[in-house]
């Protein structure tokens, strides 16, 4: 059995990072058309629609700032007129910062981490669930974290925008389930990415210790459960928060 999602479009937000463009691939993989999103780096977003379209996909890459409704907007109808209605939204950009401790923290850091993580994620509802919502289906997913039940020092800022995020899609989930719309979020540990590949970084003995399974996961793993929750498959899983971090991190009940 296959993961297949011919026929589907699906929007990945920060498609041009580190987890991004994986899970760009690997939707593409399965059968998706794609949208790739981008914010400052274009050449990076078009060389992997070029990618991917040469894999034999539709693609295209979009710019938005995704802290701005009207530019999502714009977005959303750049990708309707080039790949049709979009399916799959997978919300996947976050602000980079540096971290520090609550007291030493900018306030500007907390603003764009409830930007880059709340509003992102309200603003891609509203631009793209109506749709969803006439058509009777439709998947929402939101890359989250394991910091979210960690709480670590210098983590404020990060941990507080993602909570925030996940607020939003379990409230959403309720709301559109009746339109057999999902909301899911996957919540990646500590990963492997093309960076720690070439920079030789893929083991570190301080953390893989206290993961049960002793090693970090890959890009190819969070995409792999992005694309599961994308399918027909996970059309019975809604609300979930789905960690994926080799049991780093184990909700309760």
């Amino acid at each position: 059995m296959g993961l297949n999602l011919q026929g589907r479009t699906a929007l990945v937000t920060g498609a041009t990072g580190e987890l991004g463009r994986v899970m760009a691939r690997t939707l593409a993989a399965c059968g998706a058309d794609v949208a790739v999103h981008y914010n400052t780096n274009e050449a990076k977003a078009e060389a992997l629609a070029a990618e991917i379209r040469a894999a034999g996909r539709r693609a295209v890459s979009v710019q938005a700032d995704i802290t701005k409704l009207d530019s999502i907007l714009a977005m959303r109808d750049k990708i309707s007129a080039e790949l049709g209605h979009v399916d799959i939204v997978v919300a996947n950009a976050v602000i980079q910062y540096t971290w520090t401790s609550v007291l030493e923290q900018p306030e500007e850091d907390y603003r764009s981490q409830f930007e880059s993580c709340v509003l992102q994620s309200v603003h891609l509802a509203k631009a793209f669930v109506p749709a969803m919502i006439e058509r009777g289906a439709g998947r929402m997913i939101g890359i989250n974290t394991e910091c979210s039940m960690q709480h670590f020092e210098s983590q404020s800022a990060y941990v507080a925008g993602k909570r925030g995020m996940d607020g939003v899609y379990r409230v959403l989930a309720k709301e559109v389930g009746p339109h057999q719309i999902t909301v899911n979020q996957v919540a990646p540990g500590w990963t492997i990415s093309e960076r720690d590949r070439t920079n030789g970084t893929e083991k570190s003995e301080g953390y893989d210790k206290n993961v049960p399974l002793k090693r970090r996961g890959t890009d190819q793993d969070i995409a792999n459960t992005v694309a599961f929750l994308a399918s027909d498959l996970a059309g019975f899983i809604t609300g979930a928060y789905i960690p994926v971090c080799g049991g780093n991190v184990m909700p309760a009940i």
